[in-house]
């Protein structure tokens, strides 16, 4: 039988730390509650597969969602180009909102870019999704009464 576990945090490499924890925590409402140095003398690299690896680790919460964004120094991420939603892997980061257009507006004004307006995808679910600092896809999902 398998060991009960459940889902713990979301973690993604991103350019400019500051830039990504601005907009999680400005713009999303996340809180930050640790920073990690890892330098290159420090284990990081063997758990990831990147040997002498060094990096910043930013945690913020959300509610019951942890999100964890790593600034490597060495090596340098590479940028996600030409993705769309159907490429395998993760796809998106999706928040749920009681006020989707008023959130739409909101971002819209502080510059956030979206795919689209807010769509009713099924009756009564609203969706929108918004690229986040580095081309991160998330979404908005509204269920309303």
């Amino acid at each position: 039988m398998p060991m009960t576990v459940h889902f713990e945090h979301v973690a993604m490499s991103v350019a400019d730390l500051e830039r990504s924890v601005a907009f999680y925590v400005d713009l999303l409402g996340f809180e930050q509650t640790d920073v990690i140095e890892c330098p290159a003398s420090g284990r990081l690299g063997e758990v990831v597969g990147l040997p002498h690896c060094s990096a910043r680790i930013v945690k913020l919460r959300h509610g019951n969602l942890t999100l964890e964004l790593f600034a490597y120094a060495s090596p340098r991420g590479r940028p996600a180009t030409d993705r769309c939603q159907a490429d395998l892997g993760l796809t998106h980061l999706g928040f749920a909102t009681t006020d989707i257009h008023a959130e739409y507006e909101r971002l819209r004004g502080k510059g956030v870019t979206f795919y689209g307006p807010p769509v009713e995808y099924r009756p009564r679910v609203w969706n929108v999704y918004f690229y986040g600092p580095d081309g991160e896809t998330c979404e908005f999902r509204q269920v309303t009464q």
